[in-house]
């Protein structure tokens, strides 16, 4: 393989890695804040469950990530380096600083950045872009609302049970997880999946956009091994900032989000799991009570939501230019990268 090459599939595999560690806390915090199972089993199982993930529900969002947003003729290997640091770059900050955001955005805004800055808007797939812009912004709408739903059926279908349900209610949250686990490895593995075979495809290794059964292993691998380090401050944030999560709303928050972002894989949108998740947990707490959710912790992860695309695409525009143009001067073999 070309060094460039090497060079790309080695940080979209780091941000990978970091998207897992960045979403564990999606798919574990309820389950661990109602004490439903052990942290370190839960990651466990949930590490194991991305990484069955893709494996199953197929390839639907690498196909968009590879088609819809540029045509391939207008994306070199610096555009793709560009789009994998600004991702990285802020998977990394907001880890740092626990704020939830989302590793959807981060990755498809460095993308558009980096794209923007060498060839210009001309050349954005306004279509595609549309349909994935629709999706992420859509999906924690839709997550809230059948948040609340799900959790006034559940609440109606135990309206007279004993305490007792809430060990039912953990027992479920142990399937429910699963399923969660295995819909964010189908969604978010597909994007570094996409960006790998883009590689691929402009470097002359396919002459076709099809992801090879190496790339899924991989990084279905990455995903996996990231969401089993865990991001505890994330975690934290998720399980206990929105309001005191019971079973209850473990249970239903989960069922909602799995619901929604396996939906959403088969239909090859790209969503963000950080968002549908915090979005369903706010759900189910206002189909209990509205004034139950901290609606001030809600308001600032949102803002975090809303400043991702442009910021990485700042951001993915800036390492474009680093890497076109004053890379180079220090780097006599980067300009192979192109």
């Amino acid at each position: 393989m070309q060094a460039p090459l090497i060079l790309l599939i080695i940080f979209a595999l780091i941000f990978d890695f970091l998207n897992g560690v960045h979403d564990s806390s999606n798919v574990v915090a309820t389950m661990i804040s109602s004490r439903a199972i052990r942290p370190q089993i839960a990651l466990l199982m949930t590490a194991l469950a991305n990484f069955v993930g893709p494996f199953i529900f197929g390839v639907a969002v690498a196909t968009t990530i590879g088609n819809d947003i540029v045509a391939p003729e207008h994306i070199n290997m610096t555009v793709l380096l560009a789009a994998c640091f600004s991702a990285i770059f802020w998977n990394v900050l907001t880890w740092i600083l626990g704020i939830p955001s989302s590793s959807s955005h981060a990755i498809i805004g460095g993308l558009i950045g980096a794209v923007v800055v060498k060839a210009g808007f001309k050349v954005l797939l306004i279509k595609g872009i549309t349909k994935i812009l629709i999706g992420l912004f859509a999906s924690p709408i839709i997550g809230f609302v059948a948040g609340m739903i799900i959790a006034n059926i559940v609440f109606l279908l135990s309206w007279k049970a004993t305490p007792k349900i809430n060990g039912v209610f953990k027992k479920l949250q142990v399937v429910t997880s699963l399923g969660l686990a295995l819909s964010h490895g189908t969604n978010d593995a597909q994007k570094t999946m996409g960006i790998i075979t883009l590689g691929l495809v402009i470097t002359g290794f396919q002459s076709t956009f099809h992801v090879p059964n190496w790339v899924v292993l991989a990084c279905a691998t990455a995903i996996a091994l990231g969401t089993a380090l865990g991001g505890w401050q994330l975690i934290k944030t998720l399980g206990s900032k929105f309001y005191k999560i019971r079973p209850v709303h473990g249970f239903s928050s989960q069922l909602t989000s799995a619901i929604v972002i396996i939906g959403a894989s088969l239909l090859g949108s790209p969503v963000s799991t950080t968002q549908v998740v915090s979005s369903s947990i706010m759900g189910v707490g206002a189909a209990e009570r509205m004034s139950k959710v901290r609606w001030g912790v809600a308001g600032e992860i949102m803002i975090a939501w809303l400043v991702t695309i442009p910021a990485t695409m700042l951001v993915g525009g800036l390492f474009y230019w680093l890497f076109e143009h004053a890379l180079p001067a220090v780097l006599p073999l980067w300009p192979h990268a192109r």
